[in-house]
């Protein structure tokens, strides 16, 4: 750290004097250094050993990397150290499969007539769906014993799914969600194992007499009744709640109020953004009244024309949404540019959506209504997501005369490398750039969630935030 402490850095650092208030929760808002403070944190501390759980593995790799946490003080995302627990926990060895709910899944149908396998295939999705939310909210099946209460029911796991399951869908979650309790056991476990059957299930928890935690605002409620079991003494947070926007895959709302009240914390705030300059930390305030900056200049502009092969290299465009992004991919790769469409696991869903759609051949206009007629059969079961997936999939149909060319674009789009990034909110968040363009900033309604992915959009850029219309854009 080159810069002189911040007086709410040097407030926090006092806090860790042996005869101060013992736990502590950093509100840290965008750019404001809490990676920084949290070193300066673990230096001024005279407790060790200490622990520090991470957010995902690149942020465990910066930590170690920058040899500036003492020597005492571990390193470790929440599944590497639930991984390890339960590694002692149970005999076998374990192994780590990321397509063990597929297999299972596999398993499931195999034991089935074929009118039943027949009815269950269409419910793959929703099922792979409710066995992520079940392991992130902390859901377990009937019949199944544990050591500890469940954290939610059967009909509350239902309604945070993307659309709530039917009968048939319901029963394959809680048999597979079964089988896979019982895999873990014997050793076979996937990502989301690392964290729910330690949280869940039991194993010896190591004692530390100090932990910290990153991006509390992300933790899902199974993450937090695994840190419910590590924390033996002091717990120091750092988080922004302002930039919750998790919510649809199991980030707890209200998480750090909540951990404020539990473990009897004292809040203190870091609102001086290193990152964003004046004009950036001013057009933010909308979300965040105490927002400041340490840099003087910066730009925010909406433009009502723009060219639309004018994207500078190296610019960065952020959506709500990826169809209004992916029609921009399509005009800029025909405008000679190179763009890198952001989101890896868009592209095959997408596919895999668009292959059950119909036959290869099936022309434009049957393919638009197959699109239209998933897309009400998916609202009608509550689906969160099918308005935009329907949207990607006629963006993605307007450029092939067939279905089958329709999926041969989108396999092309999202392989592609090149100097002009398009991403969701969703994707940029703990993203930094130095240009950014909002596209169709008014996709962002007044719901909790999104008043956040706003602030988290507007907040992403070290220079400049240009917002501007899709309609905007001259061709």
């Amino acid at each position: 750290m080159t810069h002189t402490p911040t007086e709410e850095q040097s407030a926090a650092i006092d806090h860790c004097t042996p005869t101060s208030h013992p736990n502590l929760m950093l509100n840290a808002l965008a750019g404001t250094g809490k990676s920084a403070t949290l070193k300066l944190l673990d230096r001024a501390s005279k407790i060790h050993p200490a622990l520090y759980l991470v957010f995902n593995k690149r942020n465990a790799i910066e930590a170690i990397e920058s040899g500036e946490f003492r020597s005492t003080t571990v390193v470790k995302t929440f599944n590497a150290m639930g991984h390890g627990i339960w590694a002692q926990y149970v005999t076998p060895k374990l192994v780590l499969d990321k397509a063990k709910s597929r297999t299972l899944w596999k398993a499931q149908l195999e034991g089935m007539t074929k009118a039943e396998a027949s009815a269950s295939w269409p419910e793959y999705g929703v099922a792979m769906d409710g066995l992520e939310k079940a392991k992130s909210l902390g859901y377990v099946p009937r019949g199944c014993k544990l050591p500890h209460t469940a954290l939610i029911d059967r009909r509350t796991l239902h309604h945070a799914m993307d659309e709530v399951p039917n009968d048939i869908a319901a029963e394959l979650i809680d048999e597979i969600l079964f089988e896979s309790i019982k895999a873990a056991y014997q050793g076979l476990i996937d990502f989301n194992d690392q964290i729910y059957m330690p949280a869940l299930f039991g194993g010896t928890f190591p004692k530390f007499p100090r932990v910290m935690v990153d991006e509390y605002q992300d933790q899902s409620p199974v993450n937090h009744a695994m840190l419910a079991r590590l924390v033996k003494g002091r717990i120091i947070g750092v988080g922004d709640p302002y930039q919750n926007i998790y919510g649809f895959r199991g980030a707890k709302a209200g998480g750090m109020t909540d951990a404020i009240k539990t473990y009897n914390m004292c809040a203190l705030p870091l609102s001086v953004s290193f990152r964003c300059p004046e004009a950036i930390v001013e057009a933010a305030r909308w979300r965040v009244p105490h927002f400041r900056w340490t840099k003087a200049g910066g730009r925010v502009a909406t433009l009502d024309r723009m060219e639309g092969s004018g994207f500078p290299d190296d610019s960065t465009v952020i959506c709500r949404n990826n169809a209004p992004l992916l029609r921009l991919a399509f005009r800029l790769i025909s405008a000679g540019r190179s763009v890198s469409v952001v989101g890896s696991e868009l592209g095959p869903k997408l596919v895999g959506i668009m292959r059950k759609l119909g036959d290869s051949t099936m022309p434009r206009p049957k393919a638009f209504s197959a699109i239209e007629e998933w897309r009400e059969a998916k609202l009608l079961a509550g689906s969160k997501s099918a308005n935009d997936l329907a949207d990607c999939m006629r963006v993605l149909c307007e450029h092939g005369d067939t279905l089958g060319s329709a999926i041969s674009y989108a396999e092309h789009i999202f392989a592609q490398h090149g100097t002009i990034r398009l991403l969701t909110g969703h994707k940029s968040k703990g993203l930094e750039f130095t240009d950014v363009y909002w596209l169709d900033p008014w996709l962002c309604g007044e719901s909790e969630q999104d008043l956040n992915l706003a602030y988290v959009i507007t907040t992403r850029s070290r220079n400049s935030l240009t917002m501007l219309d899709s309609s905007s854009l001259v061709w």
